[in-house]
């Protein structure tokens, strides 16, 4: 089930809101937290009912496990071999269904073999779904967690609006919110915040995300045919597409918790305004980041080795990143990629640090689109055959095919009254610019909604209603978010 489906928009989520609080109002606690877990699970299965059977096995495991390493009386060692067999199983499970295909496709051809690959289906969100059991396993094995009932972790690890693709929860962020007794009745203010967020992410998705869509999936189907502009902005409509489609599935996650009185932790923090590659990792997908730091980096020694070692752990941490995104060898080249910038901006501190701010981002961004190319691709002779059209400099020519992609209602709009009004204020492609200057506005010099003070005023639920309806009645077909495969 999707975010922006109307089945979800008006079915699943009202009812889930109105019987999870209405249990609470009659006092039957269990019972509401029984109900998110079964309606999360629901929600889940949607999309394909055998992974209902995974995420089944996989929080049973995980919880049997933890009550292990949180029991008293074992030693040491014994304790690090439970941790190793719980985190090599969660490790395991996730190979099988996320590597195991690409891991007989390379042994194929490194051996000149012809190994029978598995029809095996890969379950949305798996890789969230392991590594926030990781971190609770080692939580558990550092004495970090409480004894929590069996309903409470279920529904921690399979609370709906982070389940398909983040943020990645820590239990102390969570449990507490989901017994406080004061989160049991509707909290008005984190109500009406929470529609408004999810308001604004769908709005983000349909409107913007889902039209820079259109323009990467032609882009990287006509690689062959484009002309230098045209890759140009094929990655630009990519750097844009994935900051807005997983910003939008965020904030829906975070506005979806909100009206559950569940405050889920800021996974955005305006990306594209860093100045360096160690900034903008401390505000993309800062759940993740946080994660590896956490549970990768320091327990590898961090910094605390000296130069030569933090180096390399840099790099560790940034080829598991790439690597965790998916099973191709694009994002393990994304991830080398990220990591050698960090590793040499690091480095040349004090050199970066004396340029100006605007050289810093402006390098930084321009480092990030290009990384972006090969995260996008099918295979890293495509990422490099179309950074190879940008710097062939061609023809300044964009194809229509192209320019169509950005056709929209508002634009088209404003594009034929220049058109009627001064004929000479016609351009080819206007609506293309404009909708890109209106992208790099809203990057640029917006304010993110965390750094937004709210208030439930009049003009804000007008706001929401009218963003809600609007997209709402746009939802022509139900698109999927990108990490959600992920």
């Amino acid at each position: 089930m999707q975010f922006n489906s109307y089945i979800f928009i008006l079915a699943f989520l009202p009812f889930t809101l109105i019987a999870y609080y209405q249990l609470h109002k009659l006092g039957w606690n269990l019972l509401a937290k029984a109900l998110l877990l079964l309606m999360s699970l629901v929600f889940y299965s949607y999309f394909n009912f055998r992974y209902l059977y995974i995420i089944c096995a996989s929080i049973l495991l995980n919880y049997f496990f933890s009550k292990l390493l949180l029991a008293s009386g074992r030693t040491v060692p014994q304790k690090k071999w439970l941790l190793f067999i719980v985190i090599s199983l969660n490790l395991l499970i996730l190979f099988y269904f996320k590597y195991f295909n690409f891991f007989i496709e390379n042994m194929n051809l490194l051996l000149q073999a012809s190994f029978e690959l598995k029809n095996i289906i890969l379950p949305l969100g798996i890789s969230f779904l392991t590594f926030q059991q990781i971190a609770y396993a080692v939580d558990s094995y550092r004495g970090e967690t409480a004894d929590y009932s069996f309903l409470d972790y279920a529904v921690f690890v399979a609370f709906f609006p982070r389940l398909i693709a983040g943020p990645i929860v820590l239990h102390h962020e969570f449990m507490p919110q989901l017994n406080e007794k004061k989160n049991h009745s509707i909290n008005y203010k984190n109500f009406s915040y929470g529609i408004l967020m999810f308001a604004i992410g769908l709005a983000k998705k349909i409107f913007i995300a889902d039209v820079f869509a259109k323009a990467v999936t032609w882009g990287y189907g006509s690689v062959g045919s484009l002309t230098s502009l045209d890759a140009f902005i094929v990655m630009l409509s990519y750097t844009f597409q994935i900051y807005f489609d997983f910003s939008s599935y965020t904030d829906m996650a975070i506005g979806i918790g909100l009206m559950f009185n569940i405050k889920l932790p800021i996974n955005f923090n305006s990306p594209y305004k860093a100045l360096s590659i160690q900034d903008f990792w401390k505000r993309w997908h800062i759940t993740l980041t946080r994660f590896l730091t956490k549970y990768i980096y320091i327990p590898l020694g961090g910094n605390r080795k000296g130069p030569v070692w933090t180096y390399a752990n840099i790099m560790i941490v940034f080829l598991i990143s790439g690597f965790w995104h998916g099973a191709n060898w694009t994002f393990v080249l994304w991830g080398i990629l990220h990591g050698l910038a960090s590793v040499l901006t690091r480095r040349f501190t004090t050199q970066w640090n004396k340029m100006h701010k605007v050289v810093q981002w402006f390098l930084t961004f321009v480092f990030v689109n290009i990384a972006w190319v090969f995260f996008r691709a099918d295979s890293i002779t495509q990422g490099f055959t179309i950074i190879k059209r940008m710097a062939e400099f061609q023809t300044p020519a964009v194809s229509q095919t192209l320019l169509e992609c950005f056709k929209v209602p508002v634009i088209t709009g404003l594009e034929s009254l220049l058109h009627v009004v001064n004929s000479s204020a016609w351009v080819n492609g206007l609506d293309m610019m404009l909708f890109l200057a209106f992208t790099f506005v809203i990057i640029l010099l917006f304010k993110n909604l965390h750094e937004m003070e709210f208030k439930p005023t009049v003009v804000n639920a007008v706001y929401t209603v009218i963003l809600l309806l609007c997209s709402i009645l746009s939802m022509s077909s139900v698109s999927v978010f990108i990490y959600q495969g992920f």
